[in-house]
Order: C-alpha cells, then sequence, then structure tokens
C-alpha cells in the first residue's frame, strides 16, 4: 500500500476542523481547487520551502485508493520533480493517520 500513500501538511487546528466537520479541505482549497501533497521523500523540502519556521503542524497520511476524487501527479512551478495534488476535499476514511511532522524530518 505504501506507493498510494501520499502527504499533506497542514496545522492541528485545521486537523481539529476536519475532524469536526468529517472532512477535510484547507483553507486555499476554494482559491486552487486542490489541495497539495507530497510523497515521503519530498516532505522535507515542502516543509523547508513552505513551512519554515510555523508550529503545531502535522502530516496527514492519505490512502489515495480510498479518495473519490482525481490524484494528479504534477509540477505547477515547472519543476522536474512531480507533487500528488487531490482534486476534492478529503474524506476521513481516506486519512490513515495524523502525526506529528518532527516523525518525517
Amino acid at each position: 500500500m505504501s506507493d498510494r500513500l501520499i502527504y499533506h501538511i497542514t496545522s492541528a487546528e485545521e486537523w481539529n476542523l476536519a475532524q469536526s466537520k468529517g472532512e477535510y479541505e484547507p483553507r486555499q482549497f476554494a482559491d486552487e481547487g486542490f489541495i497539495h501533497c507530497s510523497h515521503a521523500h519530498q516532505l522535507e523540502t515542502v516543509v523547508n520551502r513552505f513551512f519554515q519556521g510555523q508550529k503545531n503542524l502535522v502530516v496527514l497520511e492519505i490512502n489515495s485508493a480510498a479518495l473519490n476524487c482525481k490524484v494528479i501527479e504534477e509540477n505547477l512551478e515547472g519543476g522536474a520533480e512531480l507533487y500528488p495534488h487531490v482534486y476534492g476535499k478529503l474524506t476521513l476514511d481516506a486519512i490513515i493517520a495524523c502525526r506529528s511532522i518532527t516523525e518525517f524530518i
């Protein structure tokens, strides 16, 4: 199943809100139309580039096979490395675990 696992970095606050709503959707979803995700080997780079200095970060471990929306591997900034983007909201049953960012970096 590890080839189906993708990861999303968010705040503990947003994760708590998702649990009360029954689905996860980051604040920028309405503007972007997708959820930025990473493969495990990309997490440290993403944290260093976009989340430097932020506290209370968590990593959602997602079973992409359990999603009922498209997951597209792409690089929207023109780089060579592809990142998974989820084009829909995350149902809680697709989220296997929520872990501290320190478990990955």
